[in-house]
């Protein structure tokens, strides 16, 4: 199936972050004024740990600002099964996020 035509890629706006975690587990970056009219579409790394499991997830997000929250959890294993305890703020967390226009 043959096409005929020009394509243009249309430039997306991306912006990049990085952020400490304060003590409720939370980091907000804040967009430049005017980068996004609606919400980005966001993805996040957090630099690894010596102990336990961080998982990240973003609470909220706007044209203006993104915040994620950390939570920590240690595991322990029972007769060969192992069994994450209950999620708690991790604080001083670095946490990388790249923002892209949708």
């Amino acid at each position: 199936m043959g096409t005929a035509g020009d394509y243009e890629a249309l430039p997306q706006r991306i912006e990049r972050a990085t952020g400490v975690t304060d003590s409720n587990g939370h980091v907000t970056f804040i967009w430049p004024a005017g980068a996004f009219g609606v919400p980005p579409v966001v993805t996040h790394a957090i630099e690894a740990a010596s102990v336990g499991v961080r998982t990240a997830r973003i609470i909220s997000n706007t044209a203006a600002a993104t915040t994620f929250e950390v939570l920590v959890t240690t595991g322990v294993t029972v007769l060969g099964i192992s069994v994450l305890g209950p999620g708690v703020a991790a604080q001083g967390v670095t946490v990388h996020a790249h923002a892209v226009a949708p």
